[in-house]
């Protein structure tokens, strides 16, 4: 529905003279009104998020002008009625005022007037009176009425009227009773609206009391069959408005869930960390939306206050979304600028021949290509794109150049082959430092032989080095002596590896483990000599652990020995 739609249903309900019975309706365009413009500014937000997601500058529509406009004349069209309802609420309090003036004077004729003409004329007097008198208040009419009817039956019979009224007008008069009362049960059995039946009740009512007296005999049972059907539809109406009451109390009830329901959603907006998480959450809040609006109307004073808070989370959320959205687009932005660079890097040396030291940079640029993030959806692939490319030219031609060498170093893997071959054929001499010697030979000859193909590098060199250490333990050292000699062989077979750096990097950090280990065994032991007492038992148990220090200690000693055995590479 069109704005202008909303603007001249306002002003059509604004040119009627009674402004007070339009108070639903009004209420009702208010918040169609609300729901559209809420509705509205929504889709607009959508539009420029996803205008912006699309690297369009597009900026969303000012509804502030439209809502100044509509609740300019809606607050006119509100102080009218207000003016009509505080006059109408002025007019039923002198009403009641008037009413109970007259039912006093009433009282006053029924007590002190002794002359029937005279009681009988300002009974007549009042009663016209009270006819021109209009309405009072709803809490105040029963308890008016039926004072006012008490007084009258009490002034028809004890002033002995019905004397001077002749039998067919009581008997006319109870026909007449019986009549309206009739129509009283059709009413109250009626489909019509409860305004129609309430302003159909009050001209019943009036017409009631304007009809003379009955027999008396006839009396008690007229009345309380009038009072019986005038209190079921009393009860009829009171019931309506309860059960409106209730309507609106539940729905109030439902909207404030609903309030509650969007509290929850605002508490996990610091946890989002994605478009993805954002448009979910922005679904929920939609969902939310929509349930209110498939709620009906709540009470006017609870309903504005309501609305006006589910508004306000409403644009919470979405200012929240906007902020984060500018936030992701930013630094979208200063990582597409950071991965271009990166691609620039990747493309002034993705023609080197410097294979080794421009394969370390090229990861190096790929692990921070990692770490700098998402540049969006917009740039993402295109930069990566853009970024593997020079990654795989610069990869490809280095394995083209591998694979020509790998034919080259055929001939070195037959070497050291054969050379494997020999060393499991040879008898290591009896004197120890002839075998070790000649393990030494076997061991340069190995390296001096150079690379094989990178496919059979590493298990070339492990079928060598288990073979080798083999040899090593069937020559008879002491164990001092093995240890050192194990090792240093050790290290030997790692520098004939090609991967010899991160083999002499992981040894010595196994090694500086193992003296922190150590280091630590050592403190504690020293720590729990502190807690043994200058006794026999105790003396053999401090030796134990003075014992275990000592040998705690020369394995440390060891273990520095071997750390400077091992090569700087």
């Amino acid at each position: 529905m069109e704005f202008n739609s909303f603007m001249d249903r306002l002003n059509e309900i604004l040119t009627k003279e009674d402004l007070i019975t339009s108070g639903k309706d009004a209420s009702m365009l208010k918040v169609e009104f609300e729901d559209y413009l809420l509705e509205a500014e929504r889709l607009d937000q959508v539009a420029v998020l996803t205008a912006r997601a699309e690297g369009k500058s597009v900026e969303g529509l000012d509804f502030k002008p439209m809502k100044d406009e509509f609740y300019k004349l809606y607050k006119i069209y509100s102080e009218k009625r207000k003016k009509q309802l505080e006059l109408k609420t002025a007019f039923e309090t002198e009403n009641l005022r008037l009413k109970k003036e007259l039912i006093g004077r009433l009282k006053e004729v029924i007590q002190n007037e002794e002359k029937i003409g005279t009681a009988f004329n300002l009974h007549k007097e009042i009663h016209e009176t009270w006819k021109k008198i209009g309405d009072i208040p709803r809490d105040k009419r029963v308890e008016i009425q039926k004072e006012y009817s008490r007084l009258l039956e009490i002034f028809f019979y004890n002033i002995k009227i019905f004397k001077e009224l002749k039998d067919h007008d009581v008997r006319r008069n109870l026909q007449l009773k019986q009549d309206l009362i009739f129509k009283l049960k059709n009413l109250r059995n009626s489909n019509q609206s409860l305004r129609e039946i309430e302003e159909a009740l009050r001209t019943l009512q009036d017409e009631w009391e304007e009809i003379g007296p009955v027999p008396n005999e006839e009396w008690e049972e007229l009345k309380k069959s009038y009072w019986d059907v005038v209190r079921g539809i009393f009860e009829k109406i009171n019931l309506h408005y309860e059960e409106q009451r209730n309507i609106l109390a539940d729905n109030i009830s439902k909207k404030r869930q609903l309030i509650d329901s969007l509290e929850n959603i605002l508490a996990r907006n610091a946890e989002i960390n994605s478009l993805k998480e954002w448009d979910n959450a922005t679904q929920n809040v939609i969902s939310v939306q929509e349930e209110w609006k498939r709620i009906g109307f709540g009470t006017k004073k609870e309903n504005e206050e309501v609305w006006k808070i589910f508004r306000s989370k409403c644009d919470l959320f979405f200012e929240a979304k906007k902020q984060y959205v500018s936030r992701v687009e930013e630094m979208f932005k200063m990582n597409a600028e950071s991965k271009r660079k990166l691609i620039d890097e990747v493309n002034a040396i993705k023609h080197s021949k410097d294979w080794k030291e421009t394969t370390e940079k090229i990861i190096l640029i790929q692990k921070k290509w990692k770490n700098i993030g998402s540049a969006g959806s917009k740039f993402e692939n295109k930069l990566w794109s853009a970024f593997r490319a020079g990654c795989d030219e610069f990869f490809s031609e280095k394995e083209k150049y591998f694979q020509q060498q790998d034919l080259d170093y055929t001939e070195n893997l037959t070497a050291k082959n054969n050379l494997i071959e020999s060393l499991a054929n040879t008898s290591l001499s009896e004197n120890k430092q002839e075998a070790i010697q000649q393990l030494k030979d076997f061991s340069n000859r190995f390296s001096e032989i150079g690379h094989v193909p990178k496919n059979q590098a590493d298990s070339t060199y492990k079928k060598f080095k288990a073979l080798l250490d083999k040899k090593y333990t069937e020559i008879k050292l002491d164990e001092n002596e093995r240890e050192k000699i194990q090792f240093q062989s050790k290290i030997d077979t790692m520098l004939l590896s090609p991967e010899k750096g991160r083999l002499l990097m992981r040894e010595r950090s196994e090694l500086k483990k193992q003296m922190e280990q150590l280091t630590r065994e050592i403190a504690l032991l020293e720590n729990n000599l502190g807690f043994f007492s200058k006794s026999k038992g105790a003396d053999k148990l401090r030796g134990e652990v003075e014992k275990k220090v000592r040998y705690a200690q020369q394995k440390i000693d060891t273990l520095k020995k071997k750390i400077s055995m091992l090569p700087n590479e």
